[in-house]
C-alpha cells in the first residue's frame, strides 16, 4: 500500500505531498521539478494555495522531522526522512 498523496494544482499541474504540517495544512511540492512549494490548507470553501519558498518548505519538515522523531511511529519518520534526503539534499 502506497502513502503517496496527489493533488492538481490549477496552474502548475501535479502537486507531491511531503508532510502534513498542522490539522488543515500539508506542504506539497510540483511533482518533476521539486522546485516550487505549496502549503494547501483545507476550508469550508475547498483548497488555498498558499506558495512558499523553498527555505520555508524546508524548515517547515525539519519541524515535522524532528516531531516525528520525538513522538511519531519509527515507520512515518523514516519516510518523512527519506523524502527530506530526497528533495533538499
Amino acid at each position: 500500500m502506497s502513502d503517496e498523496n496527489y493533488l492538481n494544482h490549477p496552474s502548475f499541474g501535479l502537486l507531491f505531498r511531503i508532510c502534513l504540517v498542522d490539522a488543515n495544512r500539508e506542504l506539497f511540492t510540483t511533482l518533476y521539478a521539486q522546485r516550487l512549494f505549496f502549503v494547501v490548507t483545507t476550508g469550508e470553501n475547498g483548497l488555498e494555495f498558499e506558495p512558499v519558498s523553498r527555505a520555508d518548505a524546508r524548515i517547515m519538515v525539519e519541524n515535522r522531522v524532528r516531531l516525528l522523531r520525538r513522538l511519531g511511529p519509527p515507520q512515518d519518520y523514516d519516510q518523512l526522512l527519506t523524502i527530506y534526503k530526497q528533495t533538499f539534499q
